[in-house]
């Protein structure tokens, strides 16, 4: 038993459907854990070995990267295999494939960044406008008064 984690790529492009679905939406919308199908497109005319990634709602979310692509097929064909979506981070997606049967396990996730945030300014105990003060107009010119 294999567990690997794998790129899928592709997620900002639109889909070929009549809804024109928005990969990353999808991908959003998807927990950590959701099952995740793996399908051959033979008849890709970018990649004959291409395997695109569907969500349990039918919806393509991208493909399995052209390098990883022929390896994992050929193992698809031999072995029992279940995928889950792992994350989404940033501009690319990853997928959990376990081979040899059973669910594959998550790793732990990764924390985020802390955020910095700039310090507020302190607020004014008193009013900021002197309603005593006094401002003159600027100088203007002599109209011939």
């Amino acid at each position: 038993m294999e567990e690997l984690t794998l790129a899928i790529v592709g997620i900002d492009y639109p889909n070929d459907d009549k809804t024109k679905s928005n990969r990353r939406m999808e991908l959003l919308l998807t927990p950590p854990g959701e099952p995740v199908e793996l399908r051959f497109e033979p008849n890709n005319t970018h990649d004959e070995d291409a395997i695109a990634v569907f969500t349990m709602r039918g919806i393509q979310v991208g493909h399995l990267s052209g390098e990883r692509a022929p390896w994992i097929g050929k193992r698809m064909q031999v072995e029992e295999h279940v995928a889950v979506f792992q994350a989404l981070h940033g501009n690319t997606a990853y997928l959990r494939v376990r081979f040899g049967g059973g669910a594959p396990t998550l790793p732990p996730p990764v924390p985020a960044p802390p955020i910095a945030v700039a310090p507020r300014p302190l607020r004014a105990t008193r009013s900021v406008i002197d309603p005593d003060a006094f401002f003159p107009d600027p100088e203007g010119p002599d109209w011939g008064a």
